[in-house]
């Protein structure tokens, strides 16, 4: 039983002892390590696992073609935008994702990014650091935090836990969730609305969906236009969700007061030159959001889990499974 840890450069050298714990015994477990300079060499590395575990590779029609004898592609993370599920379908790969390793780690995030870009943390630490300015004035105007509505684009589990958490704050909670029984949202305290309450209502807009085909390039520069009230926006889904340069324009132009992001469009970003960065209005963390002691071992964990069911024939015990094979 082969089976293949594909990683990119960022993740080559991390720690994989969980997922030899729980992956098959006596399974031929390695490491492949994906560029789109080495596209070709890697196709040839992974064509004969029968299982692949992965957190970020793209496995596209190409690379899902290279596959010549692979029973499941696991994903390590509860979005599985990078891999081609529908078509893995075609070539009969099961494919699995997680269901639940962070989310109250992600909601944690959320709030700090709200409290955070509400009090000016980030201009204040930046005059007192840079400047030596000891001045309150410096922040201009700061509105009180229970005089706000957030609106949550994505009400599931931590949509949810972001509103739980917000509540005592004060502040309006209302959310779009096209898939949500309004009853869900009824039972915390949240008003489902229609993506316009969001753009008219808003002063902080919170994303927590999925990425899907239907959701890339979701805020665009034209999108921003339609915002009534400057909001700040905060990104803790994926960076995809967002058109980078036209937040950049909406950045300068005002039309929003500021944004906070745990995701950029690339997960390589080139950090050099991007223009998101040295903004006193703009926080950027990278990919953290997820990230404690415990949803680092249920992140290795439960994809490992997931091989090991699906070779097993356990549909019933995959945490997550996001494909349909016939």
């Amino acid at each position: 039983m082969k089976i293949i840890l594909a990683e990119i450069p960022e993740t080559i050298h991390r720690d994989i002892s969980i997922e030899k714990e729980y992956l098959p015994n006596n399974s031929d477990i390695s490491v492949a390590l994906y560029t789109e300079e080495r596209r070709e060499e890697f196709k040839e590395e992974i064509k004969d696992a029968d299982a692949i575990l992965t957190g970020y590779v793209p496995f596209d029609k190409d690379l899902i073609d290279s596959l010549e004898n692979c029973k499941v592609i696991s994903v390590a993370a509860t979005g599985y935008n990078y891999v081609d599920v529908e078509y893995a379908a075609t070539k009969g790969i099961y494919c699995c994702a997680i269901g639940d390793y962070c989310t109250e780690e992600v909601a944690d995030h959320t709030l700090m990014f709200l409290l955070a870009l509400n009090r000016k943390l980030k201009l204040f630490e930046n005059e007192l650091n840079n400047n030596h300015n000891w001045d309150y004035l410096a922040g201009g105007s700061i509105e009180k935090l229970s005089k706000l509505t957030i609106g949550i684009i994505g009400l599931g589990k931590i949509g949810q836990a972001v509103a739980k958490r917000v509540k005592p704050f004060g502040l309006d909670i209302i959310a779009y969730d096209p898939y949500l029984p309004n009853e869900i949202a009824e039972s915390i305290n949240v008003k489902l609305v229609e993506l316009e309450e969001i753009y008219e209502q808003s002063d902080v807009i919170s994303f927590h969906m999925n990425l899907t085909k239907e959701n890339e390039n979701f805020l665009t520069y034209d999108l921003f236009k339609k915002l009534k009230k400057q909001p700040y926006i905060i990104n803790v889904a994926r960076g995809g969700m967002i058109n980078e340069d036209d937040l950049i324009k909406a950045l300068d132009e005002e039309l929003i007061k500021g944004a906070a992001l745990d995701v950029l469009e690339s997960e390589s970003p080139d950090l050099a030159n991007n223009r998101l960065l040295g903004r006193d209005n703009v926080l950027v963390t990278p990919h953290v959001a997820f990230y404690s002691n415990e949803s680092m071992y249920l992140l290795s964990k439960i994809p490992a889990d997931n091989i090991s069911y699906v070779l097993k024939g356990e549909f019933d015990k995959v945490d997550k499974l996001v494909n349909d094979v016939k």
